[in-house]
Parts: structure tokens; sequence; C-alpha cells
């Protein structure tokens, strides 16, 4: 496994004071998001379920110097979107970009279409596609009102490999992309991009345990760069995303995943 790198030490803080909402933010790669956001000066919502594990996101985005506020909310309870959107703008004034990382992964079992349980793959959706979706239309209106704004719809490079055994995960994140494609071209004029950003299969806690526990043939294909990804291979990508260099880049899926796949 190779070292972390430390993202924007000895570094221009690049989105100094812009607000970003960050959803999936308590755990696992949103968490790195958190950190490396917080470095580069944002002033950060995070929204997650887990109460705990925000505020311990929260502290560790204070220790780096940032702000970090904590939003307990289900993204896919309209409602609760509303309320953590509007959370947002009256403690931090505004909303300059969102981040859609929420999703359930990590606890699926794998198996094949046919065994998997429609509540389960509805609950997936629900999370994985209605709450990007919700989060998009909550944030966009603020977004308009400024005449800019920035949102990052994560996906998964999954979708390039359709491995099988998570039929509802892969057609989730090929969901997500195909939203951020309409939403790319109904927001543009408002000088609101929308982009994804699809990971390929990064090693988290979560992953390493899941993988060990895979048969060879539903482990992926090796990164051309002949080592593993982590979740600070993502960290620049993002920072792009969110950035005045990616203001005309819009409607697009860029894959970080070392060569797994080429897109």
């Amino acid at each position: 496994m190779p070292e972390t790198r430390d993202g924007a030490a000895g570094e221009a803080r690049r989105l100094e004071g812009q607000v970003v909402i960050l959803t999936g933010a308590a755990n696992g790669i949103g968490r790195v998001y958190a950190r490396r956001l917080a470095r580069e000066g944002v002033r950060l919502s995070l929204v997650d379920v887990d109460g705990p594990g925000l505020r311990a996101a929260c502290a560790e985005c204070a220790a780096l110097g940032g702000t970090a506020i904590d939003v307990e909310a289900d993204v896919s309870d309209s409602r609760a979107v509303a309320r953590a959107v509007d959370s947002t703008v009256a403690r931090l004034g505004g909303v300059d970009g969102l981040v859609n990382n929420a999703a359930l992964f990590s606890t699926l079992p794998d198996r094949s279409f046919e065994q998997i349980p429609v509540d389960e793959f509805d609950r997936v959706l629900a999370v994985n596609v209605r709450g990007t979706f919700l989060f998009c239309q909550a944030v966009v209106p603020h977004m308009r009102r400024r005449g800019r704004g920035k949102i990052v719809n994560v996906a998964s490079g999954i979708i390039l490999s359709a491995t099988p055994g998570l039929a509802h995960y892969v057609a989730s994140k090929g969901a997500v992309f195909a939203l951020t494609r309409v939403l790319a071209r109904e927001v543009g004029a408002d000088g609101i991009t929308v982009n994804t950003l699809a990971p390929g299969r990064t090693f988290t806690d979560a992953m390493l345990a899941r993988q060990s526990q895979r048969p060879p043939e539903l482990r992926g294909s090796q990164p051309a760069l002949g080592r593993p990804e982590v979740p600070e291979d993502l960290e620049g990508t993002l920072v792009y995303l969110l950035s005045g260099d990616s203001d005309y880049v819009t409607g697009q899926m860029v894959v970080v995943n070392g060569g797994a796949q080429f897109w």
C-alpha cells in the first residue's frame, strides 16, 4: 500500500472561503474528501446519517484549521435534505459547491441479480440516486441566484467493468452519470457545472475487507499504474472539479482508476 499524501500541504489554498456541502462525509472516502477540502480552505457542511462519525470528521477538519458543521440527515428523505441545505445556507451564508458522495455499497452482499430482494434494490437506488437528485434539486436555486456553482456527483468505475454480484449498485451509479449529463444541460446557462467523479476500486478499510472475501473472478482488473488505488488518489480531481480551473468542463465523467479500465 503506498503512503498517503498530505494533499494541499505547502500549496496555495485553491478553494479558500467556498461553502461546500459534502454528503457521506462520516467515513471512508468521504472523510478523506472532508480533510482535503478543509486544508483547501473550504467551509464545509458535512452530511451523513452517522452522527458520531460526523462529529469526529468535523473535529478532524477543525484540527486542520478548517470550518465544518455537522448536519445529520438521510439523503433519501426530501424533507431532511431541504432542512440540511437550509441549515447550511443559514449557518455558512450560501452554497458554492455540492459533492454527492453518500452511497450504499460496503454493506451490500455479493449475489446475482435474481437473488437481490426488491426492498434492498429500492433502498440502494433511494440513497444513491434519489439522494443525489434531491440534493441537486435543493441547492440549484441557491446557486442560480449567485450565478455560479459546482456540483460533483460521485459515481463509480464499476459501471465500466459491470462487475457481477452488485447489479443494483452498478445500476445506481450508471443512473448517477446519466442524471449528471441532463442536469449539466439544464443548468449550464446559470453558470453551474455538473460533473461526475468516478473512482476505481479504492482501498478503504471496508474495501480491503470486501476484497479478501471475494473470489478472484470478482476482484477486477489490475491498474495500469501497478499499485492499489487509495482515497487520496481522488483528492486532486475533486479539488479541480470544484475550482475555477474546471469552469468550462460540464456533463463529464472523470474516471480516476489508475488505468484499471479505459474510458
